[in-house]
C-alpha cells in the first residue's frame, strides 16, 4: 500500500520524473565532456575517439526506442525505469575500470539503453497517466530537470575530478544513483494512478474523451499520413537544437572571447531551462500558443544571433533560442498525445522519439559541415527555414487533432 499524502500522488510520480532527469542526463550527458580530457590525458587517445561514446549512446537509445514504449507497456515504468537506473549506476561504476576504448563504446551503448527508459520515453509517457490538468507544466518541469542537473553536476563533477580523479568520481556517481535514484523510484513511483486507487489529477475539469483508453490504436497510427509528420517535427527540432553546440565558436570568429562565448551557450541553456516550464504552462492554455511561441521565439533568437551586433544581443538571442531547445521535450510529446490520444501513447511516442536521437548524431555533422562551406550565416538561416516548417507541421497536427484543448 502506498502511503496517504496531503496532496495528489501524481506530484510525487512528477518528482520522481524530475529528479531521474536530474540525475541521468545531468550525469551521463551533459558532463561527459569533462570526462572525456581527464581520460584522452590518463590513457593518451585523442579526446575525439572517446567522444564517440556518446554516438553509441545515441545509436542505442535510437534502436532501444523501437522496443521501449511495447516493453514500458508490458512491464510497467516503476520496473523497467528502476531496472534502468541500477544498470546506470552499476555501468557507471564499472567504466572506474576501463583501460581501452571499446569499453567505453560498450558502456556508452549500456547506458543509451538505460537512457532510453530514464530520459526519453520515462517522463513523457507516465506524466499523462497521472495529469489530466497542468500536464505540460508537469513535463516542463521534468524535462527542465536535465538543464538543472548539468548546471549542479558540472562543478561537482570537475571538483571530484581534480580531486580524487575520474576513476573515483565514477565511482562516486554510480553508487550515488544505486543509493539514491534506483530506491526512490523502486519505492515511489507508480505506473498509474488506478495502482494508489486514484484518478488521474483533475480528471474531473476534463471532459470523458479524454480518459485513459481514447486515442488510436498503435497500428492503425503507422498507417496515418500524421505519425509521419510528428516524427519529422521531432526530427527537425532536435536538429535544429543541436545548432547549440555551435554557439561558442561563432562567437568566438566575431572576435568575442572565450568568457563571452560561454556566456551566451549559458544564456541559451538558461532559456532553454525557464522554456520548459514556461512552454509547459502556455501548452496547458493553449497547444497552438505553445507552437507559437516555441518556433516564433526560436526563429527570433536565431536572427538576433544572426546579426552578431553585440555582445549583449547575442546573449539575448541565445536565450530567446533556448525556448526552441525546450520545444524538443515539450511541444514533441504533447502534440503527439493531442493527435494520437492516450491508448497507445507510450509505443506512438516512443517511435517518435527515435527522430530525436538520429538527429543529435545527424545535426552535429551536417550543421559543421554546412558552417565550412557557407558560413554561420548559412547555418542560421537554415535553421530558420527548419524551424517554420516545424510550425507548419505543429499547426497542421492541431488542425486534424481530436485531443488538443
Amino acid at each position: 500500500m502506498t502511503a496517504k499524502f496531503p496532496f495528489h500522488y501524481g506530484y510525487i510520480v512528477a518528482a520522481c520524473c524530475t529528479l531521474v532527469v536530474m540525475f541521468s542526463t545531468g550525469i551521463v550527458i551533459n558532463c561527459s565532456g569533462i570526462f572525456f580530457v581527464a581520460i584522452s590525458d590518463e590513457l593518451g587517445v585523442p579526446i575525439s575517439k572517446i567522444a564517440m561514446y556518446l554516438s553509441f549512446n545515441l545509436l542505442a537509445s535510437s534502436i532501444m526506442l523501437a522496443f521501449a514504449g511495447g516493453l514500458m507497456e508490458k512491464f510497467g515504468a516503476r520496473l523497467t525505469m528502476t531496472l534502468s537506473s541500477v544498470i546506470l549506476g552499476a555501468t557507471l561504476i564499472s567504466m572506474s575500470q576501463f583501460d581501452a576504448l571499446w569499453q567505453f563504446y560498450l558502456a556508452g551503448a549500456i547506458l543509451g539503453i538505460a537512457l532510453t527508459f530514464l530520459m526519453y520515453l520515462g517522463f513523457p509517457t507516465i506524466i499523462p497517466r497521472w495529469f489530466n490538468k497542468k500536464v505540460g507544466l508537469m513535463i516542463g518541469i521534468a524535462a527542465a530537470g536535465s538543464s538543472v542537473g548539468g548546471a549542479i553536476f558540472n562543478p561537482i563533477c570537475g571538483m571530484l575530478i581534480n580531486s580524487y580523479g575520474w576513476r573515483l568520481t565514477y565511482i562516486i556517481l554510480g553508487a550515488a544513483i544505486l543509493i539514491l535514484i534506483a530506491p526512490v523510484l523502486g519505492i515511489f513511483l507508480r505506473n498509474k494512478p488506478a495502482d494508489v486507487g486514484l484518478k488521474p489529477y483533475g480528471e474531473s475539469n476534463i471532459s470523458a474523451r479524454q480518459n485513459k483508453n481514447d486515442g488510436y490504436e498503435y497500428r492503425a497510427v503507422l498507417k496515418m499520413p500524421m505519425f509521419y509528420g510528428l516524427f519529422m517535427f521531432g526530427f527537425l527540432m532536435s536538429t535544429v537544437a543541436s545548432v547549440f553546440h555551435f554557439m561558442p565558436k561563432y562567437a568566438a570568429t566575431l572576435n568575442f572571447s572565450l568568457g563571452d562565448a560561454a556566456t551566451v551557450a549559458s544564456a541559451a541553456m538558461l532559456g532553454s531551462m525557464i522554456g520548459k516550464v514556461g512552454l509547459g504552462l502556455i501548452n496547458d492554455k493553449s497547444l497552438k500558443i505553445g507552437v507559437l511561441a516555441t518556433i516564433g521565439l526560436g526563429i527570433f533568437g536565431l536572427g538576433l544571433m544572426f546579426t552578431g551586433s553585440s555582445l549583449t544581443i547575442l546573449i539575448s538571442g541565445g536565450f530567446l533560442f533556448g525556448w526552441a531547445i525546450a520545444g524538443v521535450f515539450v511541444q514533441t510529446p504533447l502534440l503527439v498525445r493531442a493527435v494520437f490520444g492516450n491508448k497507445s501513447y507510450s509505443q506512438i511516442y516512443s517511435n517518435v522519439s527515435i527522430g530525436l536521437t538520429v538527429s543529435a548524431a545527424i545535426g552535429m555533422a551536417a550543421w559543421g559541415f554546412l558552417a565550412e562551406i557557407g558560413g554561420y550565416g548559412a547555418v542560421f538561416i537554415v535553421a530558420m527555414i527548419l524551424l517554420i516548417i516545424c510550425g507548419a507541421i505543429g499547426f497542421r497536427a492541431l488542425k486534424v487533432s481530436r485531443f488538443s484543448n
